[in-house]
């Protein structure tokens, strides 16, 4: 007969050693720090040691804890994937792919005809979010994310990097496009912002962009000009640009079929480096077939 530590602590501990973070770990198990701490220390005490360095923080792993996590993710991962291919969902349901809004809306959704030409078989679900879903609670199959680095504890595979310009329609310019060939040209024009629910601080934005352009270029006069437009969501301020309403700083990726039909146009060279895109899935995933399907897809039309 096994004989195992309770259940609510073994996924206590992976949870907290995925986030680091007690308050994460909480969040994501729905319940209390104290209870995950609790949960924590009662397995402490059947292993006999500690399993998190607590001080100083950030929260980190000992060695015991090192070994262990790893073992516990694969399980949980693997009890995961045994309890999906034996559901009601089948091999028949929607293989479902969480992404940013903006590239979901932009990039990924004029695309989605070549995918039913090439596997008219498989069904998708696009699930657009700006809220990275959890793939080890089932949440999607399989995500595209949008990071600057590659994703760990995952499956993960870079499609792609997009860079962020200046960019307009051109009924905004008029016959005046020519005249852009300094960054101070740009400021007769009104500029459009949006948030960055990253929190990034170097964010590929229009401060960025203009610290960018006085370090190539001293003389540009420091004129405090403030964002003529101002969106919490970026497809908000897409859509502004495309109506001609501004300029703003956007990622040639997202925009890629404005820029290539000419709905758009880049209004200054000046780039600034963006982000990766990251095929991410569970490693065992039990849907394998129809993930690597997508995968291959991806890479060929991105």
């Amino acid at each position: 007969m096994r004989k195992l530590p309770p259940l609510g602590s073994l996924r206590a501990f992976e949870a907290a050693a995925r986030h680091k973070s007690f308050k994460d770990a909480a969040a994501e198990l729905g319940v209390t720090p104290t209870a995950i701490s609790h949960q924590i220390r009662l397995l402490e005490e059947i292993c006999g040691r500690p399993l998190f360095q607590r001080r100083p923080r950030p929260l980190a792993l000992t060695s015991a804890g090192e070994r262990l996590f790893p073992v516990l993710r694969d399980g949980f991962d693997a009890f995961m994937a045994a309890v999906a291919s034996a559901s009601q969902r089948g091999e028949h349901a929607a293989l479902r792919v969480t992404c940013p809004n903006a590239f979901a809306s932009r990039w990924l959704v004029p695309r989605l005809p070549l995918w039913r030409q090439a596997r008219p078989d498989i069904s998708l679900e696009i699930i657009g979010t700006d809220v990275v879903l959890d793939l080890r609670a089932a949440a999607a199959d399989l995500a595209i994310r949008y990071a600057r680095r590659m994703p760990v504890g995952y499956a993960a595979q870079e499609i792609g990097r997009d860079s962020f310009f200046p960019v307009c329609s051109p009924t905004l310019l008029g016959e005046g496009a020519r005249s852009i060939k300094r960054a101070a040209d740009l400021w007769r024009y009104p500029l459009i912002h949006f948030d960055w629910t990253s929190k990034d601080p170097q964010a590929p934005t229009w401060r960025q962009w203009l610290a960018t352009a006085r370090s190539i270029d001293p003389n540009l006069p420091n004129i405090d000009k403030g964002w003529d437009l101002s969106f919490r969501e970026e497809l908000h301020a897409i859509d502004a640009v495309v109506a001609g309403q501004g300029i703003a700083i956007l990622s040639d990726v997202v925009v890629s079929s404005e820029l290539h039909r000419g709905a758009l146009v880049k209004a200054h060279a000046l780039s600034l480096p963006g982000y990766g895109f990251y095929l991410v899935h569970l490693a065992n995933h039990p849907r394998q077939p129809l993930v690597e399907a997508f995968s291959t897809w991806m890479r060929s039309v991105m």
